[in-house]
């Protein structure tokens, strides 16, 4: 498995202490400041999948597509809800389907995040799908090189919360950004009314 440029590293990965932060994120969710105009990032949460100092992974957890998974990537339609829809993940290798699960414990994952939810590379037996408790796929992934993350978040471009079980497999994707920034209180909640056109503001 590689780098944040071809994906997820796996179980060989380090454990974020040499990135700029003095921490990994691994695990956190990166809510994208209302001030960040990049169409690619603008009002996504993400999660970070892996976060050391040769940089992140992590896939865009609120913006579900109007393909289904069987529709778009069929060999996973067995791993998922009938009618799940596939989720924009990133604007790296968006060819290539992302499979991030919650499991009944935390051995089965590839690529654990946190708790009992991580990421699954290549095929999925049939006995590990008994083991599957909930997933869903993402189109591609977000990546950052070295310290490029680390940067941004000192810069402000992302505001950093804890990530729950909820949040990846929430049933209202397009409110997730408001929600997690009201979550943090009442000094947040008005970045949580900017819609995502600043010109309608």
């Amino acid at each position: 498995m590689t780098g944040p440029e071809g994906g997820l590293r796996g179980s060989g990965a380090g454990d974020g202490s040499g990135s700029g932060l003095g921490r990994s994120l691994r695990g956190r969710l990166l809510v994208s400041h209302a001030a960040l105009r990049e169409l690619e990032f603008r009002h996504t949460v993400v999660l970070v999948g892996e976060h050391d100092d040769r940089g992140a992974v992590g896939v865009v957890l609120n913006r579900p597509l109007d393909p289904t998974v069987a529709e778009a990537v069929p060999p996973l339609a067995g791993v998922v809800d009938p009618g799940s829809p596939l989720f924009e993940g990133g604007p790296v290798a968006p060819e290539e389907p992302v499979l991030l699960v919650e499991a009944d414990t935390p051995d089965v994952l590839d690529v654990p995040v946190f708790g009992s939810i991580g990421f699954m590379v290549g095929e999925v037996s049939e006995d590990l799908r008994t083991r599957l408790l909930r997933a869903r796929v993402y189109a591609g992934h977000a990546g950052w090189g070295p310290g490029q993350l680390d940067s941004e978040v000192e810069a402000g471009a992302w505001i950093l919360d804890d990530a729950r079980a909820e949040d990846v497999f929430t049933d209202t994707p397009e409110l997730l950004w408001s929600q997690v920034l009201e979550r943090r209180g009442p000094e947040w909640a008005s970045m949580a009314r900017v819609p995502f056109d600043p010109t309608m503001n």
